[in-house]
């Protein structure tokens, strides 16, 4: 069966299919029928609207959800400087550094007393938060849960997160998401969550997106289906942290902290109640998940082997040239390679894109032990000659062909690559070596 044979087992159920138009409720019938905005909604509950794109966006392109809970989220205290001695989520100092060479991470290392929220360490970036264009790429090493009664949300971009090793159980407001080692998810832009841990420490890779959202890429002549399907791809059902009295909806009254990541520095709130609050909602906008061992590979049967891009799960298009992305992840699962008289090893190459590779691993111990490896990355800026070594060149030049299957370790490489060079934070220097 191609699918992931996961540690932990799933503990949720969801809405299966991505850019499709979901609902759900956690209560029955708190979606009001017909209309979205109702005088009066069903347990007396407030409409908000969550847009995650303009209103007069072409209706295949729209990112619109209706959301019915109990307290609007304008009911909220100011927002204020977020006051940490800790690493704060998407926040650089000092200029980026720009090294035309070819870069590794050994291992990003873990610190004990790190929450999601505090760990993420932004470690190269390009772009303009403010006018929403670029990306960054962050790593997160937490080994503790989020505070109670705390949540997060981005203001900045989507988050796509790569768990290297280690579970993490995400609380969302449209529902919760357990998400594993060889699965992905994505929290759009002010969708908040709260993150915890399954088991103990949790580690892996951020990509975040300011401009656009990632979508399916473009299937071609491949046809209807084939990579990453629509159907595999996991939306969480609505879950209400509240009870009904007498026909309406009510959470306890208790201090919440909203942390918001606004223009890459950190700031919260307090509220009166939990934020998840929501009993149903419906919409095109929400977050989702992803098991990587569901890819469907393509390749070449007879010689040579076609460009990386297909080995592409989701895209997020540039809108400058056709077929060009701002950032592709891409995962290089196990395969077969059967070609003849080809150069079976990637070629020599020097890429207009710049390419990040990370490591994830399949089979995670999430115990006490903080150095689990791999956790580390490599980056081959935009020009810069990459390949293979000389004793990995001369050994493929002189091999036998017969078929293989490839990539069975128990680690999984994925690839953010991207058409924009990448700026190197202070955080990303520490560790880095280049060649």
């Amino acid at each position: 069966m191609p699918t992931t044979t996961f540690t932990i087992e799933e503990k949720y159920t969801y809405l299966d299919g991505l850019r499709d138009y979901h609902q759900s409720e956690a209560l029955p019938g708190a979606n009001p029928i017909a209309q979205n905005n109702p005088q009066v909604g069903p347990y007396k509950l407030v409409t908000e609207s969550l847009s995650g794109s303009a209103f007069a966006s072409p209706r295949a392109a729209s990112s619109q959800t209706w959301l019915y809970r109990v307290s609007a989220s304008l009911n909220r205290g100011k927002y204020v400087p977020y006051s940490s001695e800790l690493t704060s989520a998407g926040e650089k100092e000092g200029p980026l550094i720009y090294d035309p060479n070819y870069l590794t991470w050994k291992d990003f290392g873990m610190e004990p007393g790190y929450d999601w929220v505090t760990s993420q360490k932004v470690i190269c970036q390009s772009g303009d938060i403010a006018i929403k264009t670029g990306l960054a790429y962050s790593v997160y090493a937490a080994t503790k849960h989020m505070p109670p009664n705390s949540a997060f949300l981005s203001s900045d971009g989507d988050y796509l997160i790569v768990p290297q090793s280690g579970a993490l159980d995400i609380h969302t407001e449209f529902g919760n998401i357990l998400l594993r080692p060889c699965e992905i998810a994505v929290i759009p832009r002010g969708v908040k969550y709260q993150v915890n841990l399954v088991g103990g420490p949790a580690r892996g890779y951020i990509c975040e997106l300011f401009h656009g959202h990632y979508q399916l890429p473009e299937l071609g002549t491949l046809g209807s289906s084939g990579l990453a399907n629509p159907r595999d791809f996991q939306v969480p059902k609505a879950i209400f942290d509240g009870t009904v009295s007498d026909g309406v909806a009510t959470c306890e009254a208790v201090d919440w902290t909203v942390i918001r990541k606004f223009n890459g520095k950190l700031f919260s709130c307090t509220q009166g109640q939990t934020p998840f609050d929501v009993a149903a909602w419906h919409g095109t906008y929400y977050p989702y998940k992803y098991d990587l061992g569901r890819f469907n590979v393509i390749g070449s049967l007879l010689y040579d082997h076609p460009d990386p891009s297909i080995f592409t799960v989701l895209t997020a298009p540039s809108y400058r040239e056709p077929g060009t992305a701002l950032v592709d992840f891409a995962v290089f699962p196990p395969r077969w390679q059967v070609m003849e008289d080809t150069y079976w090893l990637p070629p020599f190459h020097m890429n207009t894109m710049s390419e990040f590779i990370g490591m994830i691993m399949k089979e995670a111990d999430p115990s006490g032990d903080l150095v689990f490896k791999p956790f580390g990355a490599m980056m081959t800026r935009p020009m810069t000659p990459h390949g293979s070594t000389k004793k990995e060149h001369e050994e493929e030049r002189t091999k036998e062909f017969k078929p293989k299957k490839i990539a069975t370790e128990p680690f999984l490489a994925f690839l953010f690559e991207s058409e924009v060079m990448m700026g190197i934070t202070e955080a990303g220097l520490k560790n880095v070596e280049s060649m």
